[in-house]
């Protein structure tokens, strides 16, 4: 069973309690957010992924090129073996089986540098966006918002309205978090 599904029992339960606690003449405003959706479209994501690209390219394009140039010395090994003195040939197979071990070993570096900086970027991004949330909730007069349900009736989805924000902040991620009582979030087009 994945996490979603153990949560949402525990979220139904948590909100039916919420709702009993609230005097039956006080009215709740409630939002939902697709957080996915804002992972998917929010320029913030967008340009840190960016920037991963851009911290990791070169030495990916290094890997490609590692990796076309053992294949075409394999190649060339396989096709000149039959005429080659045993000597070199097993010199130049030696050779290429170093470089074939230090190629995977640069490999599986890259892969684990990509994917902690990955991880560290996307829970960066992820805090950024539970922050934009939370502060367009609390200007907005929201007492509570969800994230994601099995059915919102789309008067309650706040996700588009997240998103115009977002577009209106920087693609760069601020160097540390707003501070507590910054302004808050306010919708396009409100005063």
């Amino acid at each position: 069973m994945s996490t979603n599904l153990r949560f949402i029992p525990l979220a139904a339960l948590s909100l039916c309690g919420l709702l009993a606690a609230v005097p039956a003449s006080a009215e709740m405003k409630i939002g939902v957010v697709n957080f996915q959706k804002l992972m998917e479209e929010a320029p913030q994501v967008k340009s840190a992924m960016q920037a991963l690209q851009n911290e990791f390219g070169p030495r990916q394009r290094e890997l490609v090129t590692m990796q076309n140039d053992l294949k075409s010395r394999q190649e060339k090994l396989e096709k000149e073996a039959a005429v080659m003195a045993e000597a070199d040939r097993i010199k130049a197979e030696k050779v290429l089986r170093d470089e074939q071990r230090e190629f995977s070993r640069k490999g599986g570096e890259f892969q684990d540098d990509l994917s902690t900086r990955k991880n560290e970027e996307i829970g960066k991004v992820q805090r950024y966006l539970v922050q934009e949330v939370q502060t367009y909730s609390s200007a907005q007069g929201y007492d509570l918002v969800l994230v994601e349900s099995l059915y919102t009736k789309p008067s309650l989805d706040i996700t588009a309205q997240i998103l115009d924000i977002l577009k209106t902040r920087p693609a760069t991620l601020p160097a540390s978090s707003a501070k507590p009582g910054a302004a808050p979030a306010k919708p396009p087009g409100s005063k």
